[in-house]
């Protein structure tokens, strides 16, 4: 174990730091990172020997620089402190370095970031403190903040409790943290980035800064049409997190960091409970969902207690090939064998009821997809083959109109179309959707619309407005974006 505070190159200043939103932001490093190298890291032989770095699909690497600049660029297009960088590049060389000096990066620079790059409209938590109200006498109220966090005067308030609607008709419990507990979390998360944005997989995709949950949809097509996938094991991990455990997850976040002002700062946030219609009640168990501090968490956890296992598993157990692709607690994996994939649905179900968690029985499936599978469903009589749901996308098998070769295609899930409203429903145009024609000869005059959600189409067409058109739309589209159409019809749903 080291002090670390000599890795940074220069001076730090207050008004140095790195704002980042750790959720559906686009990175603007071109740097490339072992975690940032892939789409979905699969294995290409269990005999083959392999490299530690990840490897990817569907997607290549990003460009390195050929000139570095002193300084990187942050999410949002800012420059990084020298310090947050040295941190960065001290895990990335020393993979077993426990940090013993973290909390002097959170200066009144990083925590004014912070509190910009939070949410404005946000609901208030129990302090009942708007984003614009706190803006007021700001660079006061943010002295004040830092000086309370330094030295330790720094008191977590709980989160006010609140509910949402699920798909399946229950109720999900949400954590409103109150303002400045959003700020200090905000950059205590851009802080702990540094080091684990190098440690996590390439297959974990979930609120990561510059991953988004299309990327993971792709990595996630891309690898069961490209590597030899016959069996989908789609994972649900029930409550997860709600149900995380408080003692192993101050052990996963202590492998890396020993500031024991930064691990302090966690077991607050962990311990102060909740709020319901002003009564206050204890939180032994679990994280808030909605702190912004929850999903790195989540991260943390389940890369100890899945991550690093699955790729050991895949290695060492698997005999034929393998895909993993994880959004947060959301799991989809791939299997060659269905003898793997058994084994591994029961080994997994060992796995967490170590660490206090455990498999949804009603949404763990395993079931049989790929481009093999109509043939041997027909073969035993047992119908179309099923479909599963992974990120509000329903995927089912199909071939290629031009070559009938297996495609996997994707739509929103029904569940997920129901819950937006009817105007969100109709506010496609043809600058945004999909156009083919119902039949290759154009019968009555009909184009079909298909965007990512529902089949729609599109009626009474002009379409010789749009360079990519053959006569009536007759066999002018195959699924190409049409962004200069200009359809004279209307659009309406089939629903």
């Amino acid at each position: 174990m080291h002090e670390n505070r000599e890795i940074s190159c220069t001076s730090w200043t207050k008004d140095q730091g790195r704002s980042a939103k750790a959720i559906n932001r686009t990175a603007d490093v071109n740097v490339q990172e072992k975690s940032d190298c892939a789409v979905v890291p699969v294995n290409q032989s269990n005999k083959e020997e392999r490299s530690s770095a990840e490897t990817g699909e569907g997607r290549v690497q990003t460009e390195e620089n050929i000139i570095q600049s002193r300084m990187r660029p942050t999410q949002s297009g800012k420059r990084m402190s020298q310090g947050l960088g040295g941190v960065r590049q001290a895990a990335r060389k020393r993979k077993q370095e426990r940090f013993t000096a973290l909390l002097h990066h959170l200066s009144v620079g990083l925590i004014r970031e912070s509190f910009y790059a939070l949410k404005r409209q946000a609901s208030p938590g129990v302090d009942g403190v708007t984003w614009q109200e706190y803006e007021t006498r700001l660079e006061d109220r943010l002295v004040d903040l830092h000086n309370r966090v330094h030295r330790g005067a720094y008191r977590a308030q709980p989160s006010r409790r609140v509910y949402i609607p699920k798909a399946d008709g229950q109720q999900r419990p949400l954590g409103i943290a109150a303002l400045e507990d959003k700020i200090v979390q905000q950059a205590l998360v851009t802080i702990l980035n540094q080091i684990y944005e190098v440690d996590f997989k390439g297959f974990s995709y979930g609120f990561r800064p510059g991953r988004s949950p299309h990327q993971a949809l792709d990595a996630l097509t891309a690898g069961i049409q490209w590597k030899r996938v016959n069996w989908v094991l789609d994972a649900d991990i029930r409550g997860f997190f709600d149900n995380m455990n408080h003692e192993w997850t101050m052990k996963f976040i202590e492998h890396r960091v020993a500031d024991r002002r930064m691990l302090r700062l966690i077991q607050k946030w962990l311990k102060a409970g909740v709020s319901e219609d002003g009564q206050w009640s204890e939180t032994k168990v679990g994280t808030p969902q909605g702190a912004v501090v929850s999903p790195l968490l989540a991260n943390v956890y389940l890369h100890y207690v899945f991550d690093l296992w699955v790729e050991v598993w895949r290695k060492k157990v698997a005999k034929g090939d393998m895909i993993v692709v994880r959004y947060a607690d959301d799991l989809v994996l791939g299997f060659q064998h269905r003898t793997d994939a058994e084994r591994f649905l029961r080994e997994f179900r060992d796995r967490l009821a170590k660490f206090g968690l455990e498999l949804h029985a009603d949404k763990t499936r395993l079931i049989e997809f790929g481009r093999f599978a109509a043939r041997n469903r027909k073969q035993r009589g047992e119908g179309k083959p099923e479909t599963f749901t992974f990120l509000g996308f329903t995927h089912f098998r199909g071939r290629r109109t031009s070559d009938r070769a297996f495609i996997v295609w994707r739509i929103t899930a029904k569940n997920e179309w129901s819950r937006s409203s009817k105007p969100s429903r109709l506010s496609f145009n043809a600058a945004s959707i999909i156009v083919r024609p119902r039949s290759v000869r154009g019968f009555a005059r009909l184009c079909w619309a298909t965007t990512n959600t529902m089949p729609f189409r599109v009626t009474r067409p002009s379409c010789a407005s749009s360079a990519d058109a053959l006569a009536g739309c007759g066999g002018a589209f195959s699924y190409v974006a049409v962004s200069g159409h200009k359809c004279g019809g209307t659009v309406s749903p089939l629903c």
